[in-house]
């Protein structure tokens, strides 16, 4: 092999593995990065278990309170379940699966809200600490699905904009690496939780 040959081999092999290892740079990134969405994923999916948690003692609760209205306790137990229902495996990778998912959620939120504000009409039923305790454990769950709310969006921000960088883009391609949901506010609801815990105002907007 002449002296040419052997440089030019010599260059080619150092570009291929210099290619190499940023490829292998950028996946590891990628997987770094998916990992972080999907470890938010699990705050988000706690939080709201733990409002679902929440409502059969809510309801068993308002149950108690005499000529309560049906309508608006049938509305949160079936917005419960749409909830369940609108539950699929890898939903975070599932644009349209977790679109429908969201808004499952919303309807929930909206049936808690008008429960609350029901309930108002009732005194017996909000003296009783039991509905108290109750009230104040959704006001503070509410409080958290907003916080992990962002948080996830902000890890599916930095994921969606390496994975859309170039060259990461043709790794992330290749390797499988898909795009992740992001959660869509309604207008105003960044402004408060989406269940107005405080008798007499206005009902925020829903998530």
């Amino acid at each position: 092999m002449g002296k040419v040959a052997l440089v030019l081999l010599v260059v080619v092999l150092g570009v291929v593995l210099l290619a190499g290892a940023c490829g292998v740079s950028r996946y590891n990134n990628l997987v770094g990065l998916s990992q972080a969405v999907d470890a938010q994923w699990s705050q988000v999916e706690s939080v709201y278990q733990r409002r679902a948690d929440l409502i059969p003692n809510l309801v068993a609760t308002v149950q108690g309170a005499a000529n309560f209205e049906q309508s608006t306790l049938t509305a949160v137990t079936e917005a419960r379940a749409s909830v369940g229902k609108a539950q699929v495996p890898d939903l975070v990778n599932n644009p349209a699966a977790f679109a429908q998912w969201q808004q499952a959620q919303s309807q929930l939120s909206g049936a808690l809200s008008r429960l609350l504000v029901v309930a108002e009409a009732y005194p017996d039923l909000k003296a009783t600490a039991n509905f108290r305790d109750l009230q104040a454990q959704l006001e503070g769950t509410e409080n958290r699905i907003t916080v992990e709310r962002m948080r996830f969006n902000e890890a599916a921000q930095a994921y969606n904009t390496q994975r859309q960088t170039f060259p990461t883009n043709i790794i992330a391609n290749f390797t499988g690496f898909k795009e992740k949901a992001y959660f869509q506010s309604a207008p105003g609801s960044e402004k408060a939780p989406s269940v107005n815990f405080q008798f007499g105002a206005t009902p925020a907007p829903a998530h």
